[in-house]
């Protein structure tokens, strides 16, 4: 039986999330041995900028899927969040297993909530999508950039001067992290998640059809289609972590939901549009069309040249 080999990320998150899947998957029958082999990307390496100034896409993905080209891995997981809305040639996301909690996590010293923290006080995050958020309902708040791993960050919160940060909900919950250290998770309607945030993607070569074939026995259809349907808006826009672009969708019945955002980096200028259909894909370019005739696209290509010129 073949033993299929696993690239990951080196962090202990990244790990817990490869080990998941792979119990996911002897669960679902695979016979497979497994193996692990952690990789450093560009964005693991670089830690004292915001991830929007060390920019480009697939900041967190492109050595490991050169070591996949390479033959050296199998098949990659990564956090869904992570992965451009465009693949390079030959590779595929295979499948979607089911979603972590979606939300933003804010964290705060002293669980004092984000409308009771005082004027000029400092949150953490490295995420432009939150940061803007944030000052588009708390114009008085002091956004400082914070990166670095989830333990990393926590340490940080104690140690260093901030009052409060903003995590994934779903990361801390798969290194099992109780509720317990929330001060309060944000409402989709406050704080719209990243497109794909609490999901996973299993990337792997598209012509290994093998694997692709034992890959879909984890794929779970709700997550796939409310995915779909936010990275077809986040490809349609052109987005990535340089700018304050947000999607979440969830199923009502047969019906995709998609709660699309854009906004400018001050949090002065936020667009936000709903849309529903039965069609993930369709549902997803209505979103970026209704935002393209709102001048959404000119925010996104101002956001993207002024981080260009640096």
């Amino acid at each position: 039986m073949r033993e299929i080999v696993v690239g990951s990320r080196k962090s202990n998150l990244a790990l817990t999330q490869t080990d998941w899947v792979i119990k996911q998957l002897q669960n679902a029958g695979a016979e497979n041995s497994f193996s692990v082999k952690k990789i450093s990307t560009k964005g693991d390496r670089i830690l004292d900028v915001t991830l929007s100034k060390v920019g480009g896409k697939g900041l967190f993905v492109k050595e490991i899927e050169q070591a996949m080209f390479d033959g050296e891995i199998d098949m990659a997981v990564h956090s869904m969040k992570d992965m451009p809305s465009e693949l390079p040639e030959g590779l595929t996301i295979a499948t979607i297993p089911v979603r972590e909690d979606h939300r933003d996590a804010f964290i705060s010293n002293d669980h004092v909530k984000l409308m009771d923290l005082p004027s000029g006080a400092v949150v953490g995050t490295s995420s432009l999508r939150r940061g803007s958020q944030l000052l588009a309902v708390r114009p008085d708040l002091n956004i400082k950039s914070i990166r670095g791993n989830i333990e990393t960050r926590l340490r940080k919160l104690k140690e260093e001067d901030f009052d409060a940060i903003i995590l994934a909900a779903a990361g801390l919950l798969r290194m099992g992290w109780g509720e317990d250290i929330v001060t309060e998770f944000l409402d989709p309607d406050l704080c719209v998640p990243a497109v794909g945030q609490g999901a996973l993607a299993i990337e792997c070569r598209k012509d290994d059809t093998e694997l692709l074939e034992l890959l879909e026995k984890i794929k779970d259809d709700h997550t796939t289609k409310t995915v779909t349907a936010e990275r077809r808006f986040l490809h349609l826009m052109n987005g990535g972590c340089q700018v304050p672009i947000a999607g979440y969708a969830y199923l009502e019945k047969d019906e995709v939901i998609l709660s699309a955002l854009i906004s400018t980096s001050d949090g002065k200028t936020v667009l936000r549009e709903t849309v529903r259909g039965k069609d993930p894909l369709a549902v997803g370019e209505e979103a970026a069309n209704r935002m393209k005739d709102r001048g959404a696209q000119e925010i996104v290509d101002e956001a993207i040249e002024e981080i260009d010129n640096g």
